[in-house]
């Protein structure tokens, strides 16, 4: 069942891998886009990927989709699917993402916000990016390595529970009929 339906959904919206492999943003990877384990549809793939794009998503670079490209072809992983997780953080969600990365970073630093001290100057604004690169950096990393490892365990148990519900089906329909 969930095979069925992300397939269904890549083949709606996705064009074919070999138009992929030609676009020009990707070429860095060169003959490695051509394997075909980068476009299979298969649990440990698509788990993969969600992990990849979540952690990649919180990182706060506008190379966030070239990063998850290289990782997924790098850990064998859905490219499409890393890809298009990255875009968890968009325009519209990375303000309240990464203001809540910052304090997640303050928590674990132990450090007082800097925003009660800021004066909007230059100079304010110079210093001010001092205090808080360091646990906004920190916010970001840890928050996406949560991000990873809970999309992987949920994608994982999402995955196995609907082929356990289609084979409990099966069984169920066989001993109707037998």
């Amino acid at each position: 069942m969930a095979k069925e339906f992300i397939e269904k959904i890549i083949k709606k919206v996705v064009p074919d891998p070999s138009v992929i492999s030609q676009h020009k943003s990707l070429q860095f990877l060169g003959d490695r886009l051509n394997r075909p384990n980068l476009w299979h549809i298969n649990r440990r793939s698509i788990s993969a990927a969600i992990a990849i794009g979540l952690l990649f998503a919180w990182m706060p670079t506008p190379t966030q989709m070239a990063f998850a490209a290289a990782a997924a072809v790098f850990f064998r992983a859905n490219l499409l699917v890393s890809v298009a997780t990255v875009w968890v953080t968009n325009p519209v969600t990375m303000p309240p993402l990464f203001y809540f990365a910052y304090r997640v970073g303050l928590h674990f630093t132990g450090r007082p916000s800097s925003a009660d001290s800021f004066v909007f100057s230059l100079e304010g604004i110079w210093s001010g990016f001092g205090d808080i690169i360091g646990p906004f950096l920190l916010g970001c990393l840890l928050l996406g390595l949560m991000s990873a490892v809970g999309g992987y365990i949920a994608m994982d148990s999402f995955w196995r529970y609907q082929v356990r519900k289609r084979w409990d089906e099966r069984k169920r329909k066989r001993t109707i009929s037998g």
